[in-house]
């Protein structure tokens, strides 16, 4: 059945017949089905790597209306991916430079902007006002959001991810299939999954998926074919190889299953592990004040977390190469009554790295760099180069 009611359909005029002609030549498509797309309204959260060709394809196939939703700025390393922007984009907010792209794409669609976080106390707000939700995210607070949002509002979440080579997507609809929490009922625990900006993608693999979306978006929309509901499209670019895995809904799923527990939106930011719940907050050191520690008569020791492929990138004199894998392996190496300032790309890993120090035991003065070596390239060594 299609998500939209006869009731919404509208016409379509001379110029939209010649724009979606190749549309309208097929019948599982057809003139129905295009009246149905100009009628939807679909949120995309995210227009990052597969949000851009999400949006693109979508606004291309004529959905009437398109919200997106992000609070970023176009940066340089998004261009590697996000094909939605273009250099003369940079520093804009993203939502703002994709309305325009895909206005110039398509000046008949109403694009929606929503230049914000999407949190607790604002979802359901602005989600119940669309028929899809796509998600775009790269982070597990958003995506749990999302799921349990689509959830309580009978949304169907055309849910997606991906990381370096490996992508896969998922259409969770709760009324005919599982939701997201039937697949990963629990998060992973903080630092053990780097995303994309730490661990790397190739720019072509967020094409690929996102377009995957959108296709099951127009499916949802136009009502036919075989959506992927309980079922989990898998592919990975390097081998050229796709998969399937077969997807169930969960009867005690605490939020779509038989005596759900959870039945409003919580604090998935507590939820996920990613806000510090410890009485003892975890000091950090800016990347000028390390500057000045180094030149003292006692500097404190660098732990480099980063992975081997990283540090050929950006080397840091005098830091001592620790992976974060082998850390509380190896922590019998640091010295317990020096100063250690943990590393890492952005200080996210290194926050990490020394939770886990102090969970395994280790009992002496650790900090983290803030904003990690990218700030020490920006305000340090201007030089090297951010990565």
């Amino acid at each position: 059945m299609p998500l939209i009611p006869d009731d919404r359909l509208g016409e379509l005029s001379q110029e939209e017949f010649a724009r979606y002609s190749r549309h309208l030549l097929l019948p599982e498509v057809g003139l129905d089905g295009q009246r149905r797309l100009k009628a939807a309204k679909v949120l995309i959260v995210g227009t990052g790597g597969l949000g851009a060709p999400l949006a693109l394809y979508l606004a291309a196939a004529g959905v009437g209306t398109i919200g997106l939703v992000d609070n970023d700025l176009v940066e340089m390393s998004n261009l590697q991916r996000q094909v939605i922007f273009s250099t003369r984009d940079l520093k804009r907010p993203k939502v703002a430079a994709a309305a325009d792209r895909l206005k110039g794409l398509n000046p008949d669609i109403e694009i929606r902007t929503h230049n914000l976080t999407l949190g607790s106390k604002n979802a359901l707000a602005i989600i119940k006002d669309y028929d899809v939700v796509a998600d775009g995210t790269d982070n597990y607070p958003t995506r749990y959001l999302l799921g349990d949002a689509c959830v309580f509002l009978k949304k169907p979440n055309v849910y997606a991810s991906i990381f370096q080579f490996e992508g896969q997507a998922t259409v969770f609809d709760a009324e005919k299939g599982p939701c997201y929490r039937c697949l990963y009922p629990a998060p992973p625990p903080p630092g053990l999954v780097p995303s994309c900006g730490e661990g790397g993608v190739m720019g072509v693999l967020p094409g690929i998926i996102g377009s995957v979306q959108a296709a099951e978006v127009i499916k949802l929309i136009v009502g036919g074919g075989r959506p992927l509901i309980g079922r989990l499209f898998l592919f990975d670019a390097w081998l050229m190889r796709a998969m399937e895995a077969r997807l169930d809904k969960d009867p005690d799923c605490p939020v779509c299953g038989r005596n759900p527990t959870i039945t409003e939106l919580v604090d998935y930011e507590r939820f996920c592990g990613l806000r510090d719940q410890s009485p003892e907050p975890i000091p950090s050191i800016t990347a000028r004040e390390l500057k000045a520690r180094l030149e003292t008569d006692d500097p404190p020791q660098i732990i480099d977390i980063r992975e081997p492929h990283e540090q050929s990138m950006f080397r840091f004199k005098g830091a001592k190469p620790v992976p974060f894998g082998q850390l509380v392996r190896r922590m019998g190496e640091f010295d317990t009554a020096k100063d250690l300032v943990f590393i890492c790309k952005i200080g996210q890993r290194s926050l990490f790295a020394i939770r886990a120090l102090r969970d395994a035991g280790y009992l002496g003065p650790m900090y983290n760099l803030q904003d990690g070596v990218n700030a020490w390239a920006a305000e340090v060594e201007p030089g090297l180069v951010a990565y």
